[in-house]
């Protein structure tokens, strides 16, 4: 991750501009707050730090996959905001606790994610699908033909 913040997160690309996460202003603190001491906030902080997603450009397409495994698609929102904002978020229930059962350890997080990209302006944002399979979320948004403008050659004189 860039060193580089930026007003509405931090840039994981410093020479992409669109390149946005949300900004976490407890990430790498190195001790507990008053306000990460409670277990569902630093498991939603947790959560959200861990949330892996590629962005991949191709020549047709913006694409981005997102790692999610136990999820169900029920449990996952791909929005698309004003000011060409893609949204990824969902909740990942905890698992329900029995009297009878003994936890020996819980290393599989719970809790919400959500993570921010700004889409670059050649982004068909009216034609995003999204499909998730194997715990693994595609997004793939269509890119806009950008015609080259024409350049006429001009003969100097002299």
């Amino acid at each position: 991750m860039s060193l580089i913040p930026s007003i509405f997160g931090q840039r994981t690309n410093v020479f992409d501009p669109s390149s946005l996460d949300v900004w976490d202003p407890f990430q790498g603190f190195p001790f507990k707050t008053i306000a990460s001491s409670g277990s569902s906030l630093s498991d939603e902080t947790t959560q959200l730090a861990n949330t892996r997603i590629d962005w991949k450009e191709t020549p047709e397409a913006h694409v981005f996959k997102a790692d999610l495994p136990g999820l169900k698609k029920e449990e996952v929102k791909v929005e698309v905001e004003e000011g060409r904002v893609l949204q990824i978020s969902g909740e990942r229930s905890k698992e329900t606790e029995e009297k009878n059962d003994k936890w020996h350890r819980v290393e599989r997080s719970s809790g919400k994610f959500l993570r921010r990209f700004r889409l670059p302006e050649n982004a068909k944002i009216d034609e995003v699908k999204a499909a998730m399979e194997n715990g693994v979320l595609t997004v793939t948004i269509p890119k806009e033909v950008v015609k080259k403008p024409e350049v006429k050659a001009i003969q100097i004189s002299g």
